[in-house]
């Protein structure tokens, strides 16, 4: 593998301070390069952020499980042998959410920034970068990356950008739900009843579904109307809005993101219709987001379609879920084996702008480019979700679409295991001793 290493005496500039650019930039710290780390917030602000802080989580607080028989959880473990440096602080900042990683958002943002901007080799630069960086530099834009900077990579690379919309969903105040309808439990009482359930009755399910179907919502900013000539709403499977599942059908909800399975009333005993969950937002549990409803209904309609949710009537919301334009680059075609832009040798590209998709996945987005850009570095091994991440970024495809942390990823073990449960774990500890191996080796 080959491509332009810099060393420890150069000053590499890594954009954007999301959780991939303060991932790398605590790396090539660590390592012993000189960092400048830049983000355009406050100076210029997006659709999706609330603050200026680094590493904010803008479309859930969850980083999903940590069950190593998980692909998430796997994932997590990976990164821990590979020296991670935000999911500690993650860790740290955790809030109940059953086996899942879910962090209060305001002081996970705030234990990132702090650690970045104590780190005497980081200079943080606050302010747009709206040209393509001298090399070394790592972008880490994200999915939000300005409007100049994705001309200015566009006009680099010379390949038409792909992209999609993200929508994120609502979060209403917890002195706003009525207690007598909402109950707290997890599926099937597995864990800790961490979660808050709103439960339909067939005649509720079925009016929410109409609400949603005819709820008035956003239309694409003149800018994104502007910039894409052919401007189409693209949704990411993973972060689909709800209204757009209610089209699907009239079961679509009930069998998906609000299925009932394993959730029974405790003061009825009884399975509900359909039943909608609320996911703490942060340590005090004043706030709580609804689970699986991004949207991009218009904030009065969001107020009078999920008012129409069981134990919501009154609901306040601390923030709407909104739309946003969510971007990245066909990275198999512009970039080498080192996630290095061909254009531009040394210059790469890391995190969801270069298509993995999900809060962790990033964070493994930020280490790798920060590795290769630290030195040569072998492919890590294909049985780890982590090496099938980056196989996926440079491995060429018609077809090229955001990945998350699946077991579909890693190859097929050598005997047939027909217990789904087993045949995870058995993948999992393959992946973690293999892993093991690569990093005494490397």
């Amino acid at each position: 593998m080959s491509s332009t290493h810099f060393s420890s005496d150069s000053t590499v500039s890594v954009i954007g301070g999301g959780l991939a650019g303060c991932e790398a930039a605590l790396q090539l710290a660590a390592r012993g390069m000189r960092v400048r780390l830049h983000e355009m917030r406050p100076h210029t602000v997006t659709p999706a952020h609330e603050t200026d802080r680094l590493a904010e989580l803008v479309c859930s607080n969850s980083l999903k499980s940590l069950l190593p028989g998980t692909a998430a959880g796997l994932l997590k473990a990976e990164l821990r042998q590979l020296g991670c440096r935000l999911l500690p602080i993650a860790e740290s900042c955790r809030v109940p959410a059953g086996n899942a990683l879910a962090v209060d958002r305001d002081a996970f943002a705030c234990a990132v920034t702090r650690e970045v901007e104590a780190e005497p080799l980081i200079e943080v630069i606050r302010g747009e970068v709206g040209s393509l960086p001298a090399a070394p530099a790592i972008i880490a834009t994200g999915p939000l990356t300005s409007e100049s900077l994705t001309a200015a990579l566009l006009e680099a690379v010379g390949e038409e950008q792909l992209y999609f919309f993200d929508a994120i969903a609502p979060i209403i105040d917890a002195d706003s739900l009525d207690h007598d309808v909402v109950y707290r439990a997890t599926r099937y009482d597995k864990g800790d009843a961490d979660y808050l359930n709103c439960p339909f009755d067939k005649e509720q399910y079925e009016r929410f579904v109409i609400a949603l179907r005819e709820g008035e919502k956003h239309e694409a900013h003149e800018f994104e109307s502007r910039f894409f000539s052919q401007l189409k709403w693209k949704f990411y499977e993973n972060c689909i809005p709800v209204e757009e599942l209610a089209r699907r059908g009239d079961d679509t909800l009930r069998y998906g993101v609000l299925r009932p399975v394993g959730l029974n009333d405790p003061r009825s005993g009884r399975r509900p219709w359909a039943v909608l969950q609320l996911r703490s937002e942060n340590a005090g549990g004043t706030a709580w987001n609804l689970v699986g409803c991004q949207t991009m209904l218009r904030q009065g309609e969001q107020q009078r379609v999920f008012r129409l949710v069981p134990g919501l009537e009154r609901a306040r919301f601390l923030r709407y879920g909104s739309i946003h334009r969510n971007t990245y680059l066909h990275t198999p075609a512009l970039a080498d084996e080192t996630l290095s832009l061909k254009s531009a040798p040394g210059v790469r590209l890391a995190g969801q702008l270069a298509g993995v998709e999900g809060y962790v996945e990033s964070i493994f987005g930020g280490w790798l480019a920060a590795a290769l850009t630290a030195g040569p570095l072998p492919l890590l091994p294909d049985t780890t979700i982590s090496g099938q991440l980056w196989r996926h970024m440079i491995t060429p495809s018609d077809r090229y679409q955001p990945m998350n942390a699946n077991f579909g990823l890693l190859p097929p073990l050598p005997e047939r295991i027909r217990d789904k449960k087993l045949k995870k774990a058995v993948l999992a500890a393959r992946a973690l001793d293999d892993l093991k191996k690569w990093v005494a080796d490397s």
